[in-house]
């Protein structure tokens, strides 16, 4: 079976039932919304969460912490990571996102010192873990804040 050989199982789809279009088809007049309350009137209806009075869910579910909007995102990179790069070249983060070790920047990124460096590598970023610190210039590098 290819692709322009499937279809639809019989059944499958309906025709939509069309409303409002006279009393012989059963759903004229009132169009199946009734005949009187509230859902029946046009921009009838209740607003989205609310429960007949009831105390909503959002307003009876416990509420703990609070986010703060001040703190710092970055995204981690192992110092392994860096082995992709040239020996003796300068690490920046714009690099670092053009090889795909980062999706995004966030707020920054920051080296940490997951496995071993083979490399000598002048490395800019904008935090360093003290092992990452320790790896980079054991191999020979350096690591810069930026």
């Amino acid at each position: 079976m290819k692709l322009h050989e499937l279809k639809k199982p019989e059944g499958s789809t309906f025709k939509a039932k069309r409303k409002g279009r006279g009393q012989g088809t059963g759903n004229g007049t009132t169009a199946g919304r009734g005949m009187n309350g509230q859902n029946s009137r046009s921009g009838g209806g209740v607003r989205l969460g609310f429960e007949g009075g009831q105390m909503p869910l959002y307003r009876r579910i416990p509420k703990r912490g609070f986010t703060n909007i001040f703190s710092t995102d970055y995204v981690a990179v192992n110092v392994e990571k860096l082995n992709i790069f040239e020996d003796g070249s300068t690490v920046t983060p714009e690099m670092i996102m053009e090889a795909g070790l980062a999706k995004q920047a966030k707020d920054g990124i920051k080296i940490l010192g997951g496995g071993e460096l083979k490399k000598a590598l002048t490395v800019q970023a904008q935090k360093f873990s003290d092992s990452a610190i320790d790896k980079i210039v054991a191999a020979g590098g350096k690591a810069e804040v930026v």
